[in-house]
């Protein structure tokens, strides 16, 4: 009996002898050349530009058989910018630290920064949407542009393997800002004011002021790693830990910002 496992040197897209590069529609090449990618398979494309919005709707009206949303392909792309987005860290900064390429690396996967390079691709513009969607301003929601951008990659992983997807996050998603993010980390600033995010988000859900306290220390005076709990109405949010308190302390009201807003509490 053959193995169903296929060759890992050989892009999925490209596995069935029957798969044709479909007559895309003049806005998609375009976005093919943006991205610096010709689709194999351009029902891939297609499908990572589908909002579920416009499933649903074509569910209604008995179309649901040629319908597919992103979400399998945006659950494929996190994982794949992450792992892209590490080794490329990795290689890049030789001196940063664990803690330090965490923190950058969630800087430049984060849904701010996608959505951020979802809209210099214009990839609003390329996005299938149903009725609803497109009359709330679908186009220009940034967690729907970050959405899209991480299945886009799904897409184009599955279209043509690692490598590809490599060249094209490296391109899109760390030469505008990477080199910059890790300067201010080697030069001891934090990356972004979370612990101000962290604060507007607990007032404006009335929850109250977050407290930090340094919990530890560890190592030599020279190579010190801090660690900070931040604290809100006597629960513990997070910890963080950095080269000094206030990147530490930054690090905690990251980590506790993600926490709230994927919980929704």
């Amino acid at each position: 009996m053959e193995s169903s496992v296929h060759d890992p040197g050989v892009p999925i897209g490209a596995l069935s002898a029957d798969v044709e590069k479909a007559s895309l529609p003049a806005p998609l090449r375009e976005l093919e050349i943006r991205l610096g990618h010709p689709f194999v398979n351009s029902k891939l494309l297609e499908q990572a530009l589908t909002h579920r919005s416009l499933t649903r709707e074509g569910s209604r009206d008995g179309g649901a058989e040629a319908l597919a949303d992103n979400e399998r392909l945006e659950f494929l792309g996190d994982a794949v910018i992450g792992l892209a987005a590490a080794e490329s860290l990795y290689l890049r900064f030789p001196d940063l630290r664990e803690g330090d390429l965490t923190r950058l690396r969630g800087a430049l996967v984060s849904r701010r920064h996608l959505g951020q390079v979802a809209r210099q691709l214009d990839l609003g513009r390329y996005l299938l949407l149903g009725r609803s969607e497109e009359n709330s301003g679908g186009r220009a929601k940034p967690a729907l542009l970050a959405n899209a951008m991480e299945a886009v990659l799904g897409a184009i992983f599955l279209d043509a393997g690692l490598e590809t997807v490599r060249r094209i996050v490296d391109r899109l998603v760390m030469d505008p800002s990477a080199e910059a993010l890790g300067g201010q980390l080697l030069a001891g600033s934090g990356i972004g004011d979370y612990k101000s995010g962290l604060q507007e988000l607990l007032q404006a859900r009335r929850l109250g002021q977050p407290e930090y306290r340094t919990t530890a220390e560890s190592g030599p005076d020279h190579s010190k790693e801090f660690f900070v709990e931040v604290r809100c109405g006597g629960k513990s949010l997070a910890t963080g830990r950095g080269r000094n308190r206030k990147l530490a302390e930054q690090d905690a009201a990251r980590q506790a910002l993600e926490s709230l807003r994927e919980n929704g509490e």
